[in-house]
């Protein structure tokens, strides 16, 4: 049985995109027959600090109270001398350390060069970290340059969860290996669509409620085409810092503010969705809602945003926007269009099924460290 440890700055249960993809990616491989050892951050200071939980290893790294929330900083003590002396009777085939900027990444990377084991990058982001202030994100920025000088050094292979974050990784003097997505499961054989099951058209977004989403777009567009349409139904699912302010802002009868919804209240929204619009005025990675989305046959309109693009060819498999007029003008001709309509959402749901569920994702991993190791092996027989 073949043994890959990740290395990560959070573990589940702190919620966040990383620990999901650990978790799923995760999954995978022990379905695969692989043994699979994480370790991260005892950022919650358990008192249990290696345990065994669905057939995975857990290794919580001894941290400092400063900074937890945000930057994890490992203590060198007998407990982290502990976990080092359990990853020693291991034998390990292969290490996966997640970003450049946690110090977590750092410990994994020293480990896997004192032991001669290959060590596998994988980048997430598509721009520098921030806290929303300028002069600390200006001296943020520094030290993820100086962090990743130190931890590139000691890498052999960078993936990526996006080509996005493939050229975000150039910013750094870093040619990537290639992609490993971010991706997801697939749900869809066990939902009944209701597609046009009330004569409605029913257009569907579901995300972070924040500014940088383009929501006022969307939403101007839907009330000029409510006053033309009268079959027209605006779900908008989720939560965040803008949501108080659009919902006194764009008040409509044919509006519904949903909430946060759990997963399977979004299945549902989903099953029942005509037209999913997700289209961001800033970078985005690789938004799991249009995966979710395509994968319940729903016609996706988008903005070429970060990893979206990788998804949606115009045309192809949805449309493709850059401004609020060619929002309407989307919405309007696949309101008026059906035949459209069910083209777009077939092409989407191939296109996901193809290349964007985990199980795809993994045997794209494991084929990866397959061939990485095979050469890493006869670099270091030279």
């Amino acid at each position: 049985m073949k043994t890959i440890v990740f290395f990560s700055g959070y573990s589940l249960p702190h919620l966040g995109g990383i620990e999901k993809y650990t978790k799923n990616l995760t999954d995978e491989l022990l379905k695969e027959k692989y043994r699979v050892i994480n370790v991260s951050s005892n950022y919650q200071f358990k008192k249990e600090y290696q345990f065994e939980e669905n057939n995975v290893l857990n290794l919580l790294l001894p941290v400092r109270h400063l900074f937890v929330g945000r930057y994890p900083i490992p203590r060198y003590n007998r407990e982290y001398r502990d976990i080092i002396k359990t990853l020693d009777k291991e034998k390990i085939d292969a290490i996966i350390v997640n970003t450049r900027f946690h110090l977590t990444t750092l410990v994994g990377v020293k480990y896997a060069k004192k032991h001669n084991i290959p060590v596998y990058l994988i980048e997430h982001g598509s721009q520098h970290l921030t806290v929303n202030n300028k002069v600390l994100d200006f001296f943020g920025a520094k030290y993820e340059h100086l962090l990743t000088k130190i931890v590139e050094k000691r890498v052999d292979y960078n993936y990526c969860v996006s080509k996005a974050a493939c050229e975000w990784q150039k910013h750094f003097k870093i040619n990537s290996d290639g992609v490993w997505y971010n991706s997801i499961n697939d749900f869809s054989k066990d939902i009944i669509l209701n597609k046009n099951k009330d004569k409605k058209v029913n257009i569907c977004y579901a995300g972070r409620i924040i500014k940088q989403k383009g929501l006022d777009r969307l939403l101007n567009s839907f009330i000029e085409l409510s006053k033309k349409y009268n079959n027209l139904v605006l779900n908008i699912a989720g939560d965040g810092e803008y949501l108080s302010e659009i919902k006194k802002k764009y008040s409509n009868n044919n509006i519904n503010f949903l909430g946060k919804l759990d997963f399977n209240q979004l299945k549902d929204l989903y099953s029942y969705t005509d037209i999913f619009v997700y289209a961001p005025i800033w970078p985005e990675g690789l938004p799991t809602s249009i995966l979710e989305a395509g994968l319940m046959k729903c016609a996706i309109i988008g903005s070429p945003q970060g990893g979206i693009k990788e998804v949606i060819e115009n045309e192809k498999n949805g449309l493709m926007i850059n401004n609020e007029k060619e929002i309407k003008e989307a919405l309007e001709r696949l309101i008026n269009d059906r035949a459209l309509r069910n083209k777009l959402s077939n092409k989407i749901y191939d296109t996901v099924k193809n290349n964007f569920l985990w199980s795809v994702t993994a045997k794209k991993v494991i084929n990866d460290i397959e061939k990485g190791n095979l050469k890493y092996e006869k670099s270091t027989d030279i």
